[in-house]
């Protein structure tokens, strides 16, 4: 049986399923055999005052999910909403793309993969910002 593999730091820590869990002193492999826990390396996660764009803003509500502190039902078409709205802006390709990997994995309840289609475009939303200062 497979599962996921977190390979991690000394003191890394890591949510899973509303429990931080903290490595010791050295380099770890943790095996998650739980096919739809819900985990998220803190060191990626997006702290509440991070959450000015409207990037960070959607990245972060589908991280309250992944936290649990914010119920997948309820929280299910206000992010379906915010998505299409990033679609308003972001039209190329990859982004589309991301998008419409995001809403999938939505759709399905895989908030993790949701997630992680949505950080992809903080790159993008970053340099839009860098070349339209406000």
């Amino acid at each position: 049986m497979s599962g996921l593999v977190l390979k991690l730091a000394p003191k890394e820590r890591v949510l899973i399923n509303g429990a931080v869990i903290e490595n010791g002193d050295r380099r770890s492999r943790v095996s998650i055999m739980t096919p739809d826990a819900n985990i998220l390396r803190l060191r990626d996660a997006i702290h509440p005052d991070e959450a000015n764009t409207p990037v960070r803003r959607v990245c972060y509500a589908a991280q309250l999910i992944l936290s649990g502190d914010s119920d997948p039902d309820s929280a299910r078409l206000s992010l379906l909403r915010r998505i299409e709205e990033l679609s308003q802006v972001f039209t190329d390709p990859d982004s589309r793309a991301s998008l419409a990997e995001a809403t999938d994995a939505l759709i399905k309840d895989h908030h993790y993969k949701c997630l992680k289609a949505l950080r992809k475009l903080l790159p993008r939303e970053e340099r839009l910002f860098a070349a339209h200062p406000q």
